[in-house]
């Protein structure tokens, strides 16, 4: 069989190029099988498979928003020169609107340009068969779009090896090794500081509210990069919780981060899924997520305590942060099954799980 993936990038850096990245290692790793990638950029790895070939879209000036039309027109031509003989071609989204399989990581339905949306209309209707990574996606696919549900299958994200439980010790030398206090506890942010749906502002005003008093030992450190960094950068200077902030900017050795981590706090206002949550989850890591993100919908009800009900208090979330700190032992403790769970499903099954349903939609 020949598979045309086509998707922005396909590396192991997070998010839905992650994910991208894993189903097309997958496929790859059948040597029967030819894998055309259809995007921006790909891994050596992939690239270095001798049944991989990457046809590159170019992204002027490095940026996604101009990169955008250019995937969705030439991808679209790339892919009709490619597609005969039973070849099998998976999109994302509004990226291509072709009709095959389209693998939805976001909905811009919910949060998104009108002409995202309407690429994104045009392609999921298209499709004879739309995968989404968690129930929230595929329920905004429905009641958002107008897809039929029938023809809509949810398939979660996998976790990666790198994930792994950290013991005390662990911590502390993962704290030394980002040069953190290891008398203090840590809170993890990672997200995009441009961007108001991953709402670092309620977090932050949240910690300016604990860092009130002067006992509250857990300090918040920030990965993420993009236009609002140097903004938030003086916004703390000027609140003076440099020591309570840290900055990392954009990191790409997020396991080794999370390790250092005691909880993460993420109280985004749109999420389809979450995969940065899942990360900290498989290694242990107590997460406060957004009860509407994706992944909430995965947490048992013996962890609900943990869900933001609404990301703009500010007050609510300095609450929960509180009450975690209250037993933040018991927390991880209280996490470990689920986080084991989560481990249990891996990358190739979420893939091997893709590329069957693909298959049985021909």
């Amino acid at each position: 069989m020949t598979w045309i993936l086509v998707a922005g990038d396909f590396t192991p850096l997070g998010g839905m190029d992650r994910a991208n990245h894993a189903l097309a290692m997958h496929l790859a790793e059948d040597r029967r099988e030819d894998v055309h990638l259809v995007g921006h950029r790909a891994w050596d790895d992939l690239t270095a498979q001798p049944n991989v070939r990457l046809h590159r879209i170019w992204r002027p000036l490095g940026s996604h928003a101009l990169g955008r039309p250019l995937l969705a027109a030439l991808g679209r031509r790339r892919v009709g020169s490619l597609a005969r003989n039973g070849a099998r071609v998976i999109v994302n989204g509004g990226n291509c609107p072709w009709p095959d399989v389209n693998w939805v990581h976001y909905v811009h339905a919910v949060q998104g340009s009108a002409g995202n949306q309407a690429d994104e209309r045009l392609a999921l209707s298209r499709a004879r068969l739309i995968i989404c990574n968690s129930r929230r996606t595929r329920d905004d696919v429905v009641e958002r779009v107008g897809v039929p549900a029938s023809k809509v299958r949810v398939v979660y994200y996998g976790a990666g090896p790198e994930f792994q439980p950290s013991d005390a010790s662990q911590r502390i030398l993962a704290k030394r090794a980002l040069d953190l206090a290891g008398d203090r506890l840590a809170a993890l942010f990672i997200g995009a500081l441009g961007d108001r749906r991953k709402g670092f502002d309620t977090l932050f005003d949240a910690w300016a509210e604990l860092s009130r008093d002067p006992s509250w030992d857990v300090d918040l450190v920030v990965v993420g990069t993009g236009r609002g960094l140097p903004v938030w950068r003086e916004r703390v200077r000027r609140a003076r919780l440099d020591s309570r902030v840290r900055f990392l900017g954009f990191r790409n050795d997020v396991a080794g981060i999370i390790a250092a981590a005691d909880v993460l706090v993420h109280p985004a206002r749109y999420e389809a899924y979450g995969l940065g949550v899942q990360e900290a989850l498989s290694a242990g890591v107590p997460a406060l997520v957004t009860a509407s993100s994706g992944i909430a919908e995965r947490y048992p009800s013996d962890l609900e305590p943990l869900l933001i009900r609404d990301p703009d208090d500010a007050c609510g979330l300095a609450d929960r942060v509180r009450n975690w700190r209250r037993e933040s032992d018991m927390w991880r403790e209280r996490t470990a099954p689920f986080a084991a769970a989560l481990r249990a499903r891996s990358w190739q099954t979420m893939a091997a799980e893709i590329a069957d349903l693909s298959k049985r939609a021909a």
